[in-house]
């Protein structure tokens, strides 16, 4: 999504951007602490900052069967997880996928935040019982011998007839109208260099992504880059409203009136 917007391989106009990178869990904490001017955050962490930061139309990773896996290493039943009390690594507890863990599942309770590919190592060492698997990691569990308890989103998409909004970029609402949406256009015009150029993007991709399979990197972006990333558009936006919303009555933001 970035690769064109960060070379300029698109007109910034008076626009000029310093990029940070670092995993989900601390993108979320930074939002929260109101630092970056832009930030790419999970969807339920925005019902956190929408005071602060405004949701853009483009760059969200939204999509269908596309969502966070609850995985282990031996045969777990949910039911087995709460009634033992077992543990359970989530990739952070702000993340869209601790928010559809306790949608499928809100009677778990043992919960222990990792940075996201933490989590197969923790498994395979028997430090936790059971993990919320996102990213790369969807594509490479069976290959540890580790298995499916359930997927998160398609516990959700069956539940709600809805894509699942799992990223979204967002930028600071004291930046002004006109500089957020020209960050919009930038964003969008950066994704629909990548999605015709795969060859220019591709060695950015590969210099950053955390799994160095060229199959496992294009599983990925055909998951979780498409036309939603271009514009979240009216079911998009549904989805977004519909988690929210399940996060009120959730309890992790305001109340399910507000």
């Amino acid at each position: 999504m970035f690769e064109a917007l960060i070379h300029k391989r698109i007109d910034t106009q008076d626009l000029s951007y310093t990029v940070n990178m670092a995993d989900i869990f601390h993108l979320n904490q930074l939002a929260i602490d109101g630092e970056p001017d832009v930030v790419k955050i999970s969807y339920n962490t925005y019902g956190l900052v929408m005071d602060k930061y405004e949701l853009l139309d483009a760059g969200s990773a939204l999509g269908h069967n596309c969502g966070p896996l609850l995985i282990s290493k031996r045969p777990l039943t949910v039911a087995q997880i709460i009634e033992e009390g077992l543990t359970v690594g989530i990739p952070g507890l702000n993340t869209t996928a601790n928010l559809l863990l306790t949608f499928f599942a809100p009677g778990l309770r043992n919960k222990k935040e990792y940075i996201f590919h933490d989590i197969m190592p923790a498994l395979m060492s028997g430090e936790i019982d059971a993990g919320v698997i996102i990213h790369e990691n969807r594509f490479t569990y069976p290959d540890y011998g580790l298995r499916l308890i359930q997927d998160l989103g398609e516990n959700w998409e069956k539940n709600t007839k809805l894509p699942i909004p799992l990223g979204a970029i967002v930028a600071k609402r004291s930046l002004g109208q006109e500089t957020i949406r020209k960050v919009e256009n930038q964003l969008r015009a950066s994704i629909e260099f990548a999605f015709a150029n795969k060859d220019i993007v591709q060695p950015f991709i590969a210099e950053h992504a955390q799994e160095m399979s060229a199959e496992v990197q294009q599983a990925h972006i055909n998951l979780y880059v498409n036309e939603y990333s271009l514009s979240l558009g009216e079911k998009g936006r549904e989805a977004v409203e519909q988690l929210l919303q399940v996060g009120r009555i959730l309890g992790y933001y305001g109340s399910p009136n507000t």
